[in-house]
């Protein structure tokens, strides 16, 4: 059984492309910035490249970054008491974290370089990157046995016969995850460079099939499918909050730290298996 979980996970990880991430998290941005003053102006620019960078670092941020408003940028930020363009973002000293919250949920495609490359735009980042995976995992456990809800996750761009189990699948999701992560910190991004985040996501792929398994058996509807889209969702959680510490400070959770985060994102979890399958019950009641 070990063997054909492993067959699986190997097909499915032929879907990763880590040339891709790596090609995107590279990609250049150019962010304007506009201020009322030079003094506002250097705040801003202070803030998003803050100066305990690396000199090479931040002078790769500083570069990104350009006084004025100009069209070929990617994005602007005026200063919030400055009059803006509708597209443009405005940045309150006050509370500069706002702005790239905003940011980050307007431009999503922007989000990866924009991590490498400023670094306040790292750490939420990933923290969005992980939560969307997360779901994306635990929506899978459940589509996988409830075709009702396959509409539900349209938006995440596999399809589920290409995988063999659903192990198979978180743990590609996963890897992929770990790819994003390596690379919105200016990592080395790759199968070979993150060989042993690698070959902890695949040993665990066996903790999460046995103890998915025990949920299931013959229970009410749903009753199973719950705690297993729960474990998908905090299984994955942990992973990627341990690997975003790593790459932020050197180093992952404990294991105390891993059991309390993950007993945490098991109820959240939890919580979104619920909310969706109280939405399919009355569509099968119905028929």
């Amino acid at each position: 059984m070990a063997i054909a979980v492993l067959r699986q996970v190997k097909q499915a990880l032929s879907n990763l492309s880590a040339r891709e991430i790596r090609q995107q998290a590279e990609r250049p941005v150019c962010v304007g910035l506009v201020a009322a003053s030079a003094e506002s102006m250097g705040r801003m620019e202070t803030y998003f490249a803050p100066p305990h960078l690396s000199p090479g670092r931040r002078a790769e941020s500083v570069r990104s970054l350009v006084r004025g408003s100009h069209s070929g940028c990617d994005l602007e930020i005026y200063e919030s008491n400055l009059l803006r363009p509708a597209r443009a973002f405005s940045f309150d000293p006050e509370s500069p974290d706002d702005c790239v919250r905003r940011i980050i949920r307007a431009r999503e495609d922007l989000g990866l370089p924009l991590a490498r490359t400023l670094f306040p735009f790292r750490k939420p980042v990933s923290h969005h990157m992980i939560r969307s995976v997360s779901k994306e995992n635990a929506l899978f456990c459940l589509a996988t046995a409830l075709p009702d809800i396959v509409p539900s996750i349209a938006s995440l761009g596999w399809a589920i016969g290409e995988f063999g189990s659903d192990a198979a699948f978180l743990t590609m999701n996963q890897i992929r995850m770990a790819f994003y992560l390596a690379a919105a910190s200016d990592r080395r991004v790759g199968f070979r460079e993150q060989r042993s985040e690698v070959a902890s996501i695949i040993a665990g792929a066996f903790g999460w099939r046995a103890l998915a398994r025990e949920l299931i058996g013959k229970v009410p509807f749903g009753g199973g499918l719950i705690p297993k889209a729960g474990i998908a969702y905090a299984g994955t959680f942990v992973v990627g909050k341990s690997l975003e510490r790593l790459y932020r400070v050197g180093y992952g959770f404990t294991r105390e730290e891993r059991r309390a985060v993950y007993e945490e994102a098991y109820e959240h979890g939890r919580q979104i298996a619920g909310m969706l399958l109280e939405n399919v019950r009355p569509r099968k009641a119905a028929g």
